[in-house]
Parts: C-alpha cells; structure tokens; sequence
C-alpha cells in the first residue's frame, strides 16, 4: 500500500473536540435542555416534515427562517446568518476574519473551539487571561485591543465553561475602542436574560451569535444563527458552506420558532432550578461554586478527577475540565430535571464525605 502524504501542518498536535459524551443515567456534561420538545409541538414538526421535498436541495439560506428571526429582533432579513449550529457560523468567523497574518484574541478559560478554529486556520492567537475569580481582565483586555493588529475577538455571555456574563459597559467600551470584529456569542442569553441586541445599529463590528440547541431543546438538530450588519454578515456569506442547513433542520426549526414562548416556562424552571443547585453546593463542605447566568455551575473540589469518576460510577455524567489549563480541579454541572440535580447534589457529598466507593480502575 502507497503511504500518504502529510496533513497540513497546522493540524500538528492539535487533538479533535472531544465532549466526551459517555452513556449514564443522568446526562448533566453538555449544557442540553433536559426536557424534550413537547407532544403537540413535535407533532407540528412531523406533519411539517412530510411535506419536505427531500429529493430537493434545500433553500441555500432558509431565507423564510431568517425572515423569522429577522421579525422577532426588529432587523432585516440580511442582517441574520443560520448555520449548522453555532459551530459552523464560528468556524465561518475564523475563515471571515481570521488566516495568516490576522490576530484573534481569545479570554481563557472559554469555549476551546475559538482557539481550535483559529490555530485551523492559521490565525495568531493572543490570550488575555481572565482574573481569578473566571472574570474577564476588562483592563487588559481594553489595552490589548488599543495597541492594534487584533482583527477578531469572542466575548460569550455568559462563558463557558464558568458560567458569568460579561459585563454590558465593558462590551461597549470593547466596540469603541476597536475596529475588530466582536463576536458576542450569546448560546445560553434565555437563561440570563440579558443581550446586546440593542447596540447593532450603532456598532456595525458587533455581531451576536445565538443557537436553538440550549433553551429550544434542539442540540440534536443543529442550528444556530447571527445578527450583524448586513455587510458583516455578506462575509459569512462567502466562506460558509453551500447548502450546510438541510431542509429537515429548517423545517424543524420553523416550528419550534414559532413556538418559542411556549418554552418560556421550562427556561424560568431551569433558572429556578440552577438557583437550588447553586444553594446545595454551597451545603458541601470544600466545594466551591462560581455564579452562574447559564444553564449550567461551574465548581472546584479537591481531587476532581477522581470524584468526576466516582459521579459516573452512580450514573451521572459531568464536564470534567480538572485538567484543563485554568480550570484545574474544575468540574461544571449542566441543569437538569428536578430528580437529575437532587441525585446529582447527593452523590457530590457521597463523593467528597469519602461515602462513594472508588471506581475499580482507581482501587
């Protein structure tokens, strides 16, 4: 067999995203909704979907979806992006503004993709730290941008994996003192009731990226959008991939969007339930929660590693960032059903009060 020649080099020690997704009882590591979408709506989806051409390419642009979003936040159609997931829509930011010789500037810890997208292509990464306590150094980071040569930067409120939002004056003094392209990645905003929707007519180098896969229970589908400037979003334009939202996902999409508040009281469930975690974390002893304006908790506890596998041994599955840099003996928590965080919450103190038997692979 002929060998093959190299992958391209950037691609040199770079490990593929990895969530980690294992089977468990209680799925509580990838920040999904834990409520399905409900009977009647899903019923309106399967009627939908049988009247999909599938022998058809779908609408490159599923212009009737922008036209939805576009009505819901006062804008016009060409100022709203869809993709395949935010996921697309971010790797099209670093094609769009990013490549050699072009500078992002990233706020670690945060989402890992940001810096996977840019190092894919073959954009310098700058790292301005967060403070201790997971904030964004507003200071640097203001300095940083005011010295020149950044062309990109993500702000997500509230981060991931820490869970705060960042502060609505910083982010407008960010818009001012730049002429980079600031993505506010907005994926959990129903949770934190908070958006800087309101300054995209005065700031055209903001954009805002928004999914359907946390509070609309659409992880499985895949679908995500952005609001910008017409011309901001005429760049995405040209590097996203032909056809990359099928017809099924736009169908789906559709229904659910008009439906939308119909999910507002599982999101005000989730808030209220995030406050109950967030108090019984405080209960355990040596457990150490951040706050939260997500659909998930950041927390600290000795020895993470091995009470993340002492949680799976009881069924329930977490994010274990105790490695990652940053986020040493950090663990984060996704909001579950009222029966998933009480199991959750007493199997944590099982673990740190020494009550959970070691995992074999541990003994």
């Amino acid at each position: 067999m002929r060998s093959v020649c190299e992958a391209a080099p950037q691609l040199a020690g770079m490990q593929p995203y990895d969530p980690k997704y294992l089977p468990a009882e209680a799925f509580l590591s990838a920040n999904e909704n834990p409520h399905d979408v409900e009977t009647e709506i899903r019923r309106e989806i399967m009627n939908t979907m049988r009247r999909v051409p599938l022998n058809r390419y779908p609408d490159p642009l599923a212009n009737d979806l922008r036209d939805m979003i576009a009505e819901a936040n006062g804008l016009d159609r060409d100022q709203v992006l869809v993709g395949n997931g935010g996921d697309e829509l971010l790797f099209d930011l670093a094609l769009a503004w990013g490549g050699p010789g072009r500078t992002f500037l990233n706020l670690p810890p945060t989402f890992s993709v940001y810096e996977s997208n840019a190092r894919l292509t073959n954009t310098a990464v700058v790292d301005v730290p967060r403070t201790s306590d997971y904030r964004i150094d507003e200071e640097a980071v203001l300095e940083r941008v005011g010295q020149g040569g950044i062309d990109y930067l993500i702000v997500t409120s509230p981060n991931n994996p820490t869970g705060e939002l960042a502060d609505e004056l910083f982010i407008v003094n960010l818009l001012e003192a730049t002429d980079a392209l600031v993505m506010v990645d907005e994926a959990y905003f129903e949770f934190s009731r908070s958006t800087m929707r309101p300054y995209l007519q005065q700031h055209k180098n903001l954009v805002i990226l928004r999914t359907f896969s946390k509070a609309f229970s659409l992880a499985g589908v895949r679908m995500g959008y952005i609001l910008g400037d017409a011309e901001v979003i005429r760049e995405f334009v040209k590097v996203r991939q032909p056809y990359s939202v099928d017809a099924i996902s736009q169908a789906v999409a559709q229904v659910v969007y008009s439906h939308r508040a119909s999910f507002e009281p599982g999101i005000r469930a989730i808030i209220e339930e995030r406050a109950r975690v967030v108090d019984g974390l405080k209960r355990i002893p040596g457990v150490r929660s951040y706050p939260s304006d997500a659909n998930y908790v950041l927390l600290h506890v000795e020895n993470a590693a091995i009470i993340w596998e002492m949680l799976y041994g009881r069924g329930i599955l977490v994010r274990d960032f105790s490695r990652a840099p940053y986020l040493e003996n950090c663990l984060r928590v996704s909001i579950g059903t009222p029966e998933e965080n009480d199991a959750f919450l007493r199997a944590l103190r099982d673990a740190v009060m020494g009550k959970c038997d070691l995992p074999s692979s541990l003994t």
